[in-house]
């Protein structure tokens, strides 16, 4: 990194629970390459979709990391206090012809796409008089401002690798704001990093497949792409990545070290010492001369 652009990384959990083992291992290698950079490490909490959000998650979350001495860096961000910068975004996209709004029921989504699951443009032209439930955004060449938009996004991951994905084949016209009014994931992160100076992001391998999307939405704003990283999944009993959803349990965290140790060995990071802090000072040396910069 220039000195021009210090590094800026962050950890965004969402508020439906606890961390679980999954979600320490994505938490500590942000705070781990924040570290080995000599950056800055922020936490935003996602909690824009209200009605998957536990009571006192956010808390519990921020008491959790604090245990395992992973600290934010300045205020922590909360994503639901940010909804004026979402409209401002979506208004730009608007305006330069690069969104538009879509009546679709879900029913009528199932049908118009099936067998695939890729939105097949059925309101790109207009919504025929159906009011309107969403908004997408335009991946296809020869409508409007979409018309100098690259199909194809070809990014460079630090652990993957080369990555590209045909957005308008393999995603369609995809979700800014939802039928329910919550503002899409793809949107909001968009904005929080470029709003937080996000140079970096390390999140899980899950992810990747979102990245040539927010790399589009970066190029619709105009507003700079991060480096990103994606790293191992830490696997449940059926072979799935392991969440809420399949049973992940909360970490109680009675010893932050074993948990801390236990994450490391799902990212390949070897570290010594008795005390968490020390610890995670030898995990830090240990990113720095291991992971592609």
């Amino acid at each position: 990194m220039t000195a021009a652009v210090p590094y800026v990384g962050r950890f965004a959990p969402t508020t439906s629970g606890r961390l679980h083992a999954g979600s320490l291992v994505a938490a500590l290698a942000s705070w781990l390459d924040a570290r080995a950079h000599g950056g800055l490490w922020r936490v935003r909490i996602e909690d824009l979709d209200s009605p998957r959000n536990a009571e006192g998650a956010a808390e519990a979350i921020l008491g959790q990391l604090d245990r395992c001495g992973l600290v934010p860096d300045g205020e922590v961000a909360v994503q639901s206090t940010q909804t004026a910068h979402y409209e401002a975004a979506l208004q730009q996209l608007v305006e330069q012809g690069d969104a538009y709004p879509c009546a679709c029921s879900r029913r009528d989504l199932a049908l118009a796409a099936a067998p695939r699951s890729v939105y097949p443009g059925t309101c790109r032209a207009g919504l025929a008089g159906k009011p309107a439930r969403a908004w997408r955004l335009r991946t296809q060449r020869g409508n409007a401002a979409a018309t100098d938009a690259p199909i194809e996004i070809e990014w460079v991951d630090r652990r993957l690798g080369v990555q590209h994905q045909d957005i308008a084949h393999e995603v369609g016209d995809f979700v800014l704001k939802r039928a329910d009014g919550v503002w899409a994931y793809q949107l909001a992160v968009v904005v929080d990093d470029a709003a937080q100076g996000i140079t970096d992001v390390v999140r899980g391998e899950d992810l990747a497949s979102n990245t040539a999307r927010q790399i589009l939405l970066q190029r619709s704003l105009g507003v700079p792409t991060p480096r990103y990283l994606h790293t191992p999944l830490v696997l449940g009993a059926d072979g799935e990545k392991l969440s809420k959803q399949n049973g992940a349990q909360p970490l109680e965290l009675d010893s932050p070290l074993t948990a801390l140790r236990e994450a490391s060995r799902v990212l390949g990071v070897q570290a010594e010492g008795t005390g968490v802090a020390d610890w995670l000072a030898s995990a830090v040396a240990h990113w720095r001369t291991t992971m592609p910069r």
